[in-house]
C-alpha cells in the first residue's frame, strides 16, 4: 500500500479479499484501523452473474445446473464451486470478525447501488468521514446497460459507464434450479442479516 499522508484516504479494491482465508489477518497486521467496505448482492443472482462472466470467456463450460449441483436428483448443492461458495457471506464474515469489529465494516447493497446509487454512496461517504460530495446529480440511469452511470454534474465530460463485461444478459436458468439455490442460501442469508444488523431483502 502507498503511504497515506495526513488528510488523505488510500483505497484498494480487490473483491476476492472477502473470501480469501489469509486476508483478514494480513490486513489486520498491516493496519488495524482499516475501514472495510463490502458490496454484496443476492447470492443466487451473484452466482448466475459469476457463471455468465466465465461463460463469456469459455463458451464450452458445462451448464450452470451441472456446476451448481453435486447431484441434481437429490438437489445437493456443490459448495466447492466458487460461484456458489462466494455467496455464503456469513461464513466469510465470520473469519473477518475474528480480527475486526463490526464497526469497521460498511455493507453496501448491490441492489440498492442500482436502485439508489446516490443513497448508497451517501452511506459510503459518511462511513469514510467525508463530506457528501457525490449526490444524485452525478448519476443517470442507462436503459441499455440496465444500471446507473456516472456523469459530471457540470456536464463537462462524457458520462462514464462500467465496461462491456457489466450488464450482460444472463442465460436462462431453470426456475426449479433458482428455487433450490434460494432455499440453500436462505439460512446463510438470515445469519448474515443477524451478523450485520441489516436485512438485504433477498428472501
Amino acid at each position: 500500500m502507498p503511504r497515506t499522508l495526513e488528510g488523505q484516504i488510500t483505497m484498494e479494491k480487490t473483491p476476492s479479499y472477502f473470501v480469501t482465508k489469509e486476508a483478514p489477518k494480513r490486513i489486520y497486521n498491516m493496519s488495524r484501523d482499516t475501514k472495510l467496505i463490502v458490496v454484496v448482492r443476492n447470492p443466487v443472482t451473484r452466482a448466475i452473474s459469476d457463471y455468465t462472466q466465465t461463460l463469456s470467456k469459455n463458451p464450452t463450460i458445462p451448464s450452470f445446473q451441472a456446476l451448481a449441483f453435486k447431484n441434481i436428483s437429490t438437489g445437493l448443492i456443490d459448495t466447492t464451486w466458487s460461484a456458489v461458495r462466494i455467496g455464503i457471506y456469513a461464513k466469510h464474515l465470520d473469519s473477518w470478525l475474528q480480527y475486526f469489529p463490526l464497526s469497521k465494516f460498511l455493507f453496501v447493497s448491490g441492489e440498492r447501488l442500482v436502485s439508489d446509487p446516490a443513497g448508497e454512496m451517501g452511506r459510503v461517504q459518511d462511513f469514510l468521514g467525508l463530506k457528501r460530495v457525490v449526490t444524485d446529480k452525478h448519476f443517470y440511469f442507462n436503459e441499455t446497460k440496465g444500471f446507473p452511470c456516472l456523469k459530471k454534474p457540470e456536464g463537462s465530460s462524457r458520462p462514464r459507464c462500467l465496461g462491456k463485461s457489466k450488464g450482460r444478459p444472463h442465460p436462462k436458468i431453470d426456475g426449479q434450479v433458482v428455487q433450490r439455490l434460494q432455499e440453500f442460501y436462505r439460512p446463510f442469508n438470515m445469519k448474515f442479516y443477524q451478523m450485520t444488523g441489516q436485512d438485504f431483502g433477498w428472501d
